[in-house]
């Protein structure tokens, strides 16, 4: 079996540290608390998990496959990054109404990831082209989508606890609304993104 890692994962690298929704969230998230962050990378990583299962599966394919039903994902993406967006910029320092629970803080990571078809369309676009066409495909794709998830991981675990260190900074009364209209605002303009994409 003749998987192409030399070209896969330097793709899956680029693309896991280029900043997207999960990034600002998870950040977003840290510099209120190390444990927030974790909580809300690993919601990021079970949404992962969920991607790449249902591309092992070629469920996505069906998805991305149909206008209509990869439609009705970006909007519904797009919707919920607005969201997150709008009540991030209304906090006005408070950090986006913060979840009062685990449960709420990793649910919130859960569904950035999982109503963003960006990385449904990640998985099929870099999977496939990385396997062997004369081997079975079943166990090639769950281990490169297994790899892109651990890479995925790998980063959530570095940069959590990066994060958390600025906590100390970004809670001047002065820098915060600054950090969260930034994040706000960038969370927004990823939504109009998925919408354009």
């Amino acid at each position: 079996m003749h998987i192409a890692w030399t070209s896969f994962l330097p793709a899956v690298v680029v693309i896991t540290i280029v900043p997207g929704p999960d990034f600002v969230l998870v950040t977003g998230n840290a510099v209120r608390g190390v444990r927030l962050g974790a909580l809300t990378a690993l919601g990021v990583v079970t949404g992962l998990l969920v991607h790449a299962t249902l591309a092992t599966l070629g469920l996505s394919a069906l998805v991305a496959a149909a206008p209509t039903a990869l439609l009705v994902v970006k909007a519904i993406g797009a919707a919920y990054l607005l969201y997150l967006g709008v009540m991030t910029l209304r906090s006005r320092g408070a950090a986006a109404a913060p979840p009062r629970s685990d449960r709420s803080v990793f649910l919130r990571g859960l569904l950035c990831d999982l109503l963003n078809p960006k990385v449904m369309l990640t998985f099929l676009s870099l999977v496939p082209q990385a396997m062997d066409p004369a081997a079975p495909p079943l166990p090639q794709a769950a281990l490169l989508s297994a790899v892109a998830v651990g890479v995925f991981a790998a980063f959530w675990a570095v940069v959590v606890p990066l994060a958390g260190r600025l906590a100390t900074l970004l809670s001047h009364p002065k820098v915060r609304p600054v950090f969260e209209r930034l994040c706000g605002t960038a969370l927004i303009g990823m939504a109009a993104s998925v919408l354009a994409a």
